[in-house]
């Protein structure tokens, strides 16, 4: 593969303006560095992009490999080289091989149909869906419902990843079990945490007089035999792909929670959604292309900036998850030292992805965006449409907090007092969302896959594996199983807390 240190070189030399002299000097700012998508705003224009820097971008992930690599993704070809697999998350949404897309549309019909059955009461009374997954298997599905089932009025869904015990009583705590639908999420239906959680809430039910309590577990795996040893009924068994990553499989079956709460038709609005995403990354020009342009913004304030962090604040409650979300995405896809080809990187990897919820964050950590030492990139989400019918002043007060955030932290404050100064020249990028609805979240996401997907190509790093979460499990098992010395700080640990 390419050196990509070497098409990146033209970032040593890069001296950046301020960004309110960048807008004076260029009145087509705006429009250069905005993208109109259906349902999407994205405005890139508060950082220090300059059609210049953009057009040294875009030379250099086409000379690192962007389309052979962009090509392999869509056309089921090894995109993940470590683990010799194709990553086809994106023929879950209908792009991809025709093969691909028909096998996850068959899947996706297996899905839909339980759906029906379940509507229909063939499974008993269902009120309640208790979904047990960690990872991509809770993180997708759980930010799906959280923004878009508020007002569904369907079925209560609690959503428990921690092996705590405590989050799953939190979780059942105002259930009925003869109601409660079990769903158990694990691609190879052999992860520890989620299999004791399920083990426990099956216990749960059977212990409350539930006669036949493995009747109402739902099994999503890519492994399904291992459901079936389990115990799970076949015909509650919803398969998917093996080339479908754990954190970017809310698209196949492991949607399934939010495809019962929500409604087929809103899963299938979301799957169109990150689809019109999908072609809009394959065949828009690079200097127009949301995701490329969202990378470079990355790229230039890692390695040109030195930047350790991103911040992203959601200006709307219903996405108040997406921060944690984007945590797993990006940070477990990119947060890589080794090249393709297996050399040190030799460059920084992904940033610190952290965020929060506006206007709570205003109020907690803006101080340090404004006047800290440390130069934080920072990400603004919001919508146009509120999410509730209270006074229209609640949505004028939350967008006006959103866009005076990023107004202030480009120009900043002279003052006599240092304390009471703002130094400014300080980044942001926002998103605007016309609703939140299963469309635009669909696209969002999307937006945010190929966005970790291009940081990768311009790192020449592999985002679909994931192999440094690996250790800590293979240590936490050999403490389970004791007979292992470990250091004398963790040997400690273990004999004062678990002896």
């Amino acid at each position: 593969m390419a050196d990509v240190r070497m098409p990146l070189s033209f970032l040593d030399d890069v001296t950046a303006d301020r960004l309110v002299d960048l807008f004076e000097a260029d009145k087509d700012r705006l429009a250069a560095l905005t993208v109109e998508f259906p349902g999407l705003y994205f405005d890139f224009s508060k950082t220090h992009l300059t059609p210049d820097l953009v057009a040294h971008f875009s030379a250099a992930i086409l000379q690192i490999g962007l389309e052979q690599r962009r090509g392999d993704l869509f056309g089921g070809l090894i995109a993940n080289p470590t683990e010799n697999r194709a990553a086809e998350h994106c023929a879950e949404r209908g792009e991809g091989t025709a093969e691909s897309v028909g096998i996850a549309k068959q899947l996706h019909n297996r899905m839909r149909a339980l759906i029906e059955v379940i509507e229909a009461g063939a499974l008993g009374e269902i009120r309640h869906i208790l979904h047990i997954g960690i990872g991509g298997s809770a993180l997708g599905p759980d930010l799906l419902v959280d923004a878009l089932g508020r007002d569904a009025g369907r079925y209560d869904v609690a959503i428990v990843s921690n092996v705590d015990g405590s989050a799953l009583k939190e979780a059942i705590a105002g259930f009925d079990p003869h109601k409660t639908l079990l769903v158990i999420a694990s691609k190879t239906f052999s992860t520890t945490e989620t299999l004791l959680n399920a083990e426990s809430a099956l216990q749960w039910m059977t212990e409350a007089g539930v006669e036949d309590a493995i009747a109402q577990v739902i099994a999503l795996t890519a492994n399904p035999q291992a459901a079936l040893d389990w115990g799970v009924d076949e015909t509650r068994i919803l398969p998917f792909s093996e080339s479908v990553g754990g954190r970017y499989s809310l698209w196949s079956s492991i949607g399934f929670p939010a495809a019962l709460a929500l409604g087929w038709t809103a899963f299938e609005d979301l799957l169109e959604g990150a689809a019109e995403m999908d072609r809009h990354f394959r065949l828009t020009p690079l200097d127009r292309n949301a995701p490329v342009l969202a990378a470079f913004v990355d790229q230039y304030y890692s390695l040109a900036r030195k930047a350790q962090t991103r911040a992203v604040f959601a200006y709307d409650e219903r996405l108040r998850l997406l921060p944690s979300y984007l945590q797993q995405l990006e940070m477990e896809s990119n947060g890589k030292s080794v090249t393709l080809d297996g050399t040190h990187l030799g460059a920084e990897s992904a940033a610190i992805t952290w965020g929060g919820v506006g206007t709570d964050a205003q109020h907690a950590v803006f101080q340090l965006l404004h006047q800290g030492t440390r130069l934080v990139p920072v990400e603004f989400l919001a919508a146009i449409e509120p999410g509730h019918d209270f006074d229209e002043a609640h949505h004028r007060q939350l967008l006006g907090n959103c866009f005076a955030q990023g107004a202030a932290l480009m120009a900043g404050r002279v003052h006599e007092d240092n304390a009471r100064a703002y130094s400014g020249d300080r980044p942001s990028t926002t998103i605007l969302l016309d609703e939140v609805d299963p469309r635009s979240l669909g696209a969002l996401i999307a937006f945010y896959e190929h966005r970790t997907f291009a940081n990768a190509v311009l790192l020449g790093i592999n985002p679909f594996d994931q192999f440094g979460v690996e250790l800590g499990k293979e240590m936490a098992k050999s403490i389970e199983a004791g007979g292992q010395r470990f250091d004398p700080s963790t040997q400690a640990l273990i004999n004062r807390a678990m002896s």
